[in-house]
């Protein structure tokens, strides 16, 4: 009997300790419960009468597991390149979440076959991976995420195996080129002999799984188990993943902290250089006075930024102060879900900002500074009696820690 999910917002971590390929992950998420035919469907849309799918119960290590097999219809097997792969997949009827998930995916590989090989990536030719059935086993990976309503995932370390393999190049050193590139900046294992991660299994992981991460605090809604085609006695070849929702709904993203001692700087010159950095898209900046040699007084400027404004927050950074360099991290920052509701006081208006806990309760409830800081001023009232009217307000609105959102 199919699982259902209970929720349209979704997280799924993947279990890749045994390694991981397409046809692997694709039997974990139709394990889970993402229909066969459906998922089917979604591939005829991309490869019309190219590959069909099937699915069987097999145990491998003496656990049960989920196998989906692609059967190949279509006898045209090209070596294809990563710009006819990008056009085939732009120009099929693919909803646009599945169409951009699986060319993130081709992009991943593209990239990583482009380094491997010190070519272009418009110029690199997919062997085994620009197949029907390893197309089918992106597509199809994609499609059942969809179909699932998994909206993030996350994994931790594959196994990637050790030894030689034999490949469209010849014999290969495991894990493969490919591979090995694709787990730069991601945490991995040998976990055992042969190739157990290939190349399509580690791009999907790639390109779909924002982080490299243990199991998160989940509420788990659906699992699934998806074999591999080798049972390997005493351990079991099988990719799993576990979904729900995330434990008081936090949100969990992977930013950068751009950080700078300066000892030199006029201290007037600092609002303006929080502001404009804030400004610049900064997802927080602060100071934090501090001791340096010699006793003098200083402060450290912290950035909180998203990975693809770091290179512009640096540089401003740098330009804004007189420091020499900065330095740099990366942080795992979690964050309730939010929302914001205004309340009436007096005859104006201040938002209240709202976090939720994960049975959909208030946590907080905030009013907005800046809201009750113009109303006072307008009313010629103290802010802090706007702010206490404008809490009054969203308690008697049903807004205060404990209470329902409003829907």
């Amino acid at each position: 009997m199919p699982q259902t999910a209970g929720s349209a917002d979704l997280h799924a971590w993947l279990d890749l300790g045994a390694g991981v390929a397409g046809d692997m992950l694709l039997g974990a998420l139709v394990d889970a419960g993402a229909p066969l035919d459906d998922v089917q469907g979604v591939i005829d849309t991309a490869l019309p009468g190219a590959v069909r799918l099937t699915s069987s119960t097999v145990r491998r290590a003496g656990l049960r597991a989920t196998k989906v097999e692609v059967e190949v219809l279509a006898g045209d097997q090209p070596h294809r390149r990563w710009s006819d792969i990008r056009h085939l997949l732009e120009r099929s009827g693919l909803a646009d979440r599945v169409r951009d998930s699986a060319l993130a995916v081709f992009a991943c590989l593209a990239d990583a076959e482009a380094r491997a090989h010190g070519i272009p990536a418009e110029e690199v030719h997919f062997h085994e991976v620009g197949a029907w059935d390893s197309i089918a086993d992106v597509v199809g990976s994609c499609a059942a995420l969809d179909l699932l309503g998994i909206t993030s995932v996350t994994a931790g370390p594959p196994a990637l195996g050790s030894g030689t393999t034999r490949s469209a190049h010849g014999e290969m050193p495991v894990p493969v080129p490919a591979v090995l590139e694709l787990s730069r900046g991601w945490d991995v294992v040998s976990g055992g002999s042969g190739e157990l991660a290939t190349p399509t299994g580690m791009a999907l992981v790639r390109g779909l799984a924002s982080e490299c991460r243990p199991l998160p605090p989940l509420r788990v809604q659906l699992t699934g188990v998806g074999a591999g085609t080798r049972d390997t006695p005493g351990r079991a070849n099988v990719v799993r993943v576990v979904v729900g929702t995330p434990a008081d709904r936090l949100t969990g993203e992977r930013l950068w902290v751009i950080e700078a001692n300066v000892d030199d700087l006029d201290p007037r010159v600092w609002p303006d250089v929080l502001a404009r950095l804030m400004a610049a898209g900064a997802a927080d900046a602060w100071l934090t006075p501090i001791l340096m040699k010699k006793g003098r007084p200083a402060h450290t400027v912290s950035v909180l930024s998203a990975p693809s404004l770091a290179p512009s927050l640096r540089d401003l950074l740098l330009t804004l102060t007189t420091t020499f360099g900065v330095r740099e991290y990366a942080v795992n920052r979690l964050a309730l879900e939010r929302d914001w509701r205004s309340v009436t006081v007096r005859d104006g208006s201040v938002r209240v900002k709202l976090s939720l806990d994960g049975n959909g309760l208030i946590r907080h409830a905030t009013p907005e500074l800046e809201d009750a800081a113009g109303l006072a001023e307008r009313l010629g009232l103290p802010l802090r009696q706007v702010l206490d009217e404008a809490g009054a307000a969203a308690q008697a609105k049903g807004l205060g820690p404990g209470g329902s959102l409003p829907r």
